[in-house]
């Protein structure tokens, strides 16, 4: 059983709790432009798996019925417990080969790209992983270990991570030695020099602890958090595909057919000898490291947080409801991008009020269009809704006036 479902409603209470924790001590960890950033992410993380047929089931399925030496009773404790220590070894091999190599980099690199370190951190995840995730964990089918029992311990897993994404968890004395925690996680997600590419593990810190990637967090030096590669904008579209676009422009341009070959699986900070264009460098500097934070309007910030409950809203009431046919979901989710797309661009400072216009005509047509499905008169009188009330709003968010038609004659 897949128990994340069930635990979304207390990430967002625990996510509200700890904003209201920071600003009650005056040390808040939350940026309206970056916590939206990430729920975008996780959003469409889960939006995907909706749409995307995978190659992953139907390897584990192949593998657990044809192939696996035997099958473990999952009605037995030890089952479960072994499942539980199995799934997390694997995890670390995988989380640390996502590091270390730019084809799982590529995935994985949306995660990191937040430079703010709280529980809304966790959230963000890749919507690209189900292509790479699925190698590292077929031989736990090949031993024996049942589906059933696989999923439900690799949601737990997940679930546990949750609470380590927070920078109000102090050490936690002994319990540091062998777990995961909050300390030793954020030096996981930092980009210091003494930090960088340190504690895989999901569960266990012990993992890090025998191959050597543990590192204790440092009380005298500060973790700044982001990618050294830095993104420069919120866009959730960029921040899943950039990375794999830097290996198509490695293939693409290297002159020798090795590096051509060789880019996909080459470690991440590899450059090919024989690449035509100028290589981006590394100029990390944390005396003088910024958080990438565009100045907005007061009525911008509002906005934007009315697109993500909007969104917010279809998603729950529409899309986890299965309540959408298949072509649907995939016209529902593409839109559900756009407006994440745009929502980011307010938040990056562009001036996109054209292609809202464009966003906002396109939801009319679909809530005219749903409104003549029987089927779908609560989605139609929601969308259309919404879009009339962004139009008349629009022209306040930054002082845009919409040309009359005397004006444009």
């Amino acid at each position: 059983m897949d128990y994340i479902t069930y635990a979304v409603p207390f990430f967002l209470l625990a996510l509200l709790a700890e904003l209201a924790y920071g600003i009650a001590i005056k040390k808040n960890t939350y940026r309206l432009n970056d916590a939206i950033s990430n729920l975008f992410m996780g959003t469409l993380r889960t939006a995907n798996k909706l749409i995307i047929i995978g190659a992953a089931g139907y390897v584990f399925y192949t593998v657990e019925t044809k192939f696996a030496l035997w099958r473990m009773d999952a009605s037995l404790a030890i089952t479960w417990i072994f499942a539980f220590v199995v799934y997390d070894f694997f995890y670390y091999w995988f989380h640390r080969i996502s590091h270390e190599r730019q084809i799982f980099w590529a995935s994985h690199a949306a995660h990191h790209q937040s430079e703010d370190y709280n529980l809304s951190t966790a959230l963000r995840q890749t919507g690209t992983g189900a292509f790479v995730s699925w190698v590292f964990y077929t031989p736990m089918f090949l031993i024996g270990v049942p589906s059933y029992v696989f999923v439900s311990v690799a949601s737990l897993n997940l679930i546990y991570q949750f609470w380590v994404h927070s920078e109000h968890i102090p050490k936690l004395g002994w319990y540091e030695n062998y777990f995961v925690t909050a300390s030793n996680h954020r030096v996981h997600h930092a980009q210091n020099e003494q930090y960088i590419d340190k504690n895989y593990g999901g569960v266990f810190i012990i993992w890090d602890r025998m191959f050597g990637t543990h590192k204790v967090e440092d009380e005298n030096e500060a973790c700044i958090y982001g990618i050294r590669s830095t993104l420069n904008t919120f866009n959730p579209i960029w921040a899943n595909l950039h990375v794999y676009v830097k290996i198509m422009k490695e293939i693409w341009f290297s002159k020798d057919w090795k590096d051509k070959l060789y880019a996909p699986f080459a470690r991440t900070s590899w450059t090919p000898k024989s690449f035509s264009l100028k290589s981006h460098k590394d100029n990390f500097d944390p005396e003088t490291f910024k958080k990438y934070d565009p100045i907005i309007t007061k009525n911008q910030k509002i906005y934007a947080l009315f697109q993500y409950l909007f969104i917010t809203y279809i998603f729950l009431a529409f899309i986890q409801s299965g309540y959408l046919n298949y072509l649907e979901l995939w016209l529902t989710i593409c839109m559900m991008t756009l407006t994440m797309y745009c929502t980011t661009m307010w938040f990056d400072g562009k001036d996109i009020i054209k292609v809202e216009i464009i966003r906002l005509t396109l939801c009319l047509l679909i809530g005219a269009y749903a409104f003549y499905q029987t089927s779908l008169i609560s989605i139609a009188a929601s969308v259309i809704i919404y879009a009339l009330i962004n139009l008349l709003v629009l022209p306040f968010i930054n002082n845009y006036k919409i040309p009359s038609l005397a004006q444009q004659s």
